[in-house]
């Protein structure tokens, strides 16, 4: 029905329906499911989201590789004393992300949204902003249908790969995909969920893969947590009626274009970057 944000704009106009609809009508139609069918396959997701997001805030989750674990309920310590410099909301966020990423490390169950590297931002944002708000579980829902067309239209276009366009297309996907939600679940227009989806990739532009150990955990936890909070700056730029100068298709399109561009060496070969120091080479020895 869609392949690109402009037409995905023109069927929203059309209908006069939400990113959200479009994407249920789409994908009812392809998997021949009633609306049932798919809100509760779409439950199911949900509730694996917020299960990974939530279980490293109030214990230690400790990776396969010991070589990260337990800073999701450091920073969920760290806000509750009430010092934090950002604040709460962001703290919070920030700990949720790290807590998929920590489930993820652990090899436990989350959801790939769109990557396993990126799992943290999409389940953070969305909870975030419905705890915020005082929203429904419909609306988080509405919010990952939303950025599932999201992400459909950049793995079309682009890459969602990190060892295809870096990290950039990784997180910046997965923050263009949570930003776009969060916007859709606050009731603001399919233009305005464009511009965020633009910009959340455009902050990240060109950042690279480089798994300390080819492993999917430092640096990629910690961008799971600045991730999250790309996407949420992202969607209040939008709100604000901000709009992007360059259109989401032509941003993904850069985006494609800055990966093919990045050596071997930065994307996801652990071979440049933090992956490639004195002391990303010592984790390197000490795990294999």
């Amino acid at each position: 029905m869609f392949n690109t944000g402009k037409e995905l704009l023109k069927l929203c106009k059309e209908k006069n329906k939400r990113i959200s609809e479009i994407v249920m009508e789409k994908e009812m139609d392809y998997n021949k499911m009633t609306y049932d069918e798919l809100m509760d396959k779409m439950k199911l997701v949900l509730d694996t989201m917020l299960k990974s997001a939530k279980s490293g805030l109030d214990k230690e989750i400790i990776s396969v590789s010991k070589l990260s674990g337990g800073n999701a309920k450091k920073l969920e310590d760290y806000k509750n004393k009430g010092k934090t410099i950002c604040g709460d909301l962001i703290s919070s966020a920030m700990a949720k992300a790290l807590s998929t990423s920590e489930v993820n490390a652990s090899m436990g169950k989350i959801v790939a949204a769109p990557t396993a590297g990126a799992s943290g931002i999409l389940p953070s944002a969305i909870i975030t902003v419905k705890e915020k708000f005082n929203l429904t579980e419909e609306d988080m829902i509405r919010g990952l249908f939303t950025a599932g067309g999201i992400g459909e239209i950049i793995a079309k276009n682009a890459t969602i790969s990190g060892a295809e366009g870096g990290c950039q297309a990784e997180c910046g996907a997965a923050s263009a995909m949570a930003a776009a939600a969060v916007v859709e679940m606050l009731g603001e227009d399919v233009e305005t969920s464009l511009n965020a989806a633009s910009f959340a990739l455009i902050h990240i532009m060109g950042l690279v893969c480089d798994p300390v150990a080819g492993l999917v955990e430092f640096p990629c936890a910690f961008r799971n947590a600045s991730g999250v909070i790309n996407a949420l700056i992202s969607a209040d730029l939008a709100i604000a009626g901000i709009k992007s100068l360059v259109p989401f298709d032509e941003v993904v399109e850069a985006m494609y274009k800055v990966g093919k561009a990045m050596p071997e060496s930065l994307k996801e070969t652990a071979l440049g970057g933090v992956a490639a120091t004195p002391t990303g080479e010592e984790y390197k020895r000490r795990v294999l």
